[in-house]
């Protein structure tokens, strides 16, 4: 997927609602931990003006009672729900169709596609997505606009870009409207390229493992692993590569935890000087993982925190090293 194929595409901007167990963790459903009650999407062409609209409620069978602070939020009612609420299935069969053919999905965040998909597998109808599956993160966007590390809330976004009209938040409706009124008023040509790839369907083999290229760094998504250790021995997890000009690099610093989960790397590219990796260990069920590097040319200053980074775990481990020792010497 390429910038030339997102500006040519219709655009489905969409958003979800669902309700969770009312009773708390003990009483939910594994396999469907959030059930989805209200479904709204708008449809954008290629110059982003909209052109159609999507709104159906969704009639909850596995949480039969609000959470209470679903009610809250939402302002919807159970009532309503089950006097104007379709069964899942015929509201996502009419949501795809609705959509067309071969759209660009956009989202606020990056749980609305994981969540339909797993809603839609657990009653077991097809996924019509394309592997992988990529999107447009407005949220992730926005805030590469506005220069920022926070998770920005829609509402912050649109309020920040004076686009607050007289419709609420917090209905699937309303959301995916402003979600694609902040598409408009970003530099979509600028930040539309750094689209998103969802992790509800991982590679299932080395063949299918994920590589992408952005304007500034590359993404690979590796197939499930059993744990950690197995995943960090495999050299496709942990070989550096200059995402610009693909040269295979030697390490100036070694993989080193940042956390238990986080990995930092640092190589010297000859041609275009520092790339940094990072890897992060994801979870993907009760006993698999899963990793997500990314790959970027970084400036000496981001080179000189890795090294440091790198010395003050060198330090831990050495003190961690010599506590041991101490311990053994006085049992």
């Amino acid at each position: 997927m390429c910038y030339t194929h997102i500006i040519m595409r219709t655009y489905i901007v969409f958003d979800l609602e669902w309700n969770q167990s009312p009773d708390g963790k003990q009483n939910t459903n594994e396999d469907l931990p959030f059930e989805i009650i209200e479904i709204g999407a708008v449809k954008m062409n290629e110059r982003l003006e909209f052109i159609d609209e999507y709104h159906r409620l969704v009639l909850p069978q596995i949480y039969t009672r609000l959470h209470y602070r679903i009610s809250q939020v939402t302002h919807l009612n159970i009532q309503e729900l089950r006097r104007v609420g379709v069964p899942f299935p015929e509201a996502a069969g009419e949501l795809m169709e609705w959509c067309g053919t071969d759209p660009v999905f956009c989202t606020w965040g990056s749980m609305d596609l994981t969540e339909l998909q797993r809603n839609m597998s657990f009653y077991e109808l097809d996924l019509p997505f394309p592997f992988p599956l990529c999107y447009l993160d407005i949220q992730k966007l926005y805030a590469l606009q506005m220069g920022s590390r926070e998770s920005p809330s829609l509402d912050s976004a649109a309020q920040s870009l004076g686009l607050l009209e007289d419709r609420p938040f917090h209905r699937a409706q309303d959301d995916a409207y402003y979600t694609g009124k902040v598409m408009q008023a970003i530099d979509f040509v600028t930040w539309s390229p750094y689209f998103s790839v969802d992790y509800y369907r991982l590679p299932r083999n080395k063949e299918e493992e994920i590589r992408l290229t952005f304007p500034t760094y590359m993404k690979y998504v590796s197939r499930v692993y059993p744990s950690g250790e197995e995943a960090l021995a495999d050299k496709d997890v942990t070989d550096m590569i200059c995402f610009r000009c693909r040269r295979m690099l030697k390490k100036k610093i070694r993989w080193f935890p940042v956390h238990s989960r986080q990995y930092l790397c640092l190589s010297v590219c000859p041609e275009h000087g520092p790339v940094r990796g990072k890897i992060r260990i994801r979870k993907q069920g009760e006993n698999g993982v899963y990793i997500v590097k990314t790959l970027k040319c970084v400036d000496e200053e981001t080179a000189d925190r890795v090294e440091a980074q790198s010395r003050e775990y060198q330090a831990r481990v050495i003190q961690w090293r010599k506590m041991k020792k101490r311990s053994k010497k006085s049992s």
